[in-house]
């Protein structure tokens, strides 16, 4: 059984490896066969969570996060995150805008042998939105 200090090892790695470098062949190291991420009301498998990690990439090539906080108890790990990024990008059908934006947010992780097994995740995607759809 992994401690706290290792679980948050493996869900920093996943914001720094996967979302910010882009290296998705992590996901199969990092992210469990059976994961679940609760994603804005909906659940996503291994596959489709993939995906929308893709998408935010594709969209914000320059993307960029960092941990604002991070904190274990067993087998959970919170972490709260301020994303950056230029929307350069096609981003779910939404065509380059040009604009950055900064979006904040909370995933807690549930991890077990140091992969993911589940995520519940929350951000600001209203804020976000606003910013790609109106001019500073």
């Amino acid at each position: 059984m992994m401690g706290t200090t290792e679980n948050k090892a493996v869900a920093a790695r996943f914001i720094d490896e996967v979302f910010n470098s882009g290296n998705f062949k992590v996901i199969d190291e990092l992210v469990a066969a059976d994961f679940v991420a609760h994603v804005g009301g909906t659940e996503q498998g291994r596959d489709a969570f993939s995906g929308m990690v893709r998408s935010y990439r594709d969209g914000f090539p320059d993307y960029h996060c960092v941990i604002n906080d991070q904190m274990a108890e067993g087998d959970r790990v919170a972490t709260r995150w301020t994303f950056s990024g230029t929307h350069d990008g096609k981003l779910m059908g939404m065509a380059p805008t040009g604009r950055q934006v900064t979006v904040t947010g909370v995933a807690i992780d549930r991890i077990a042998d140091g992969k993911l097994v589940e995520s519940w995740l929350e951000m600001d995607a209203q804020r976000m939105l606003h910013d790609l759809n109106n001019a500073s």
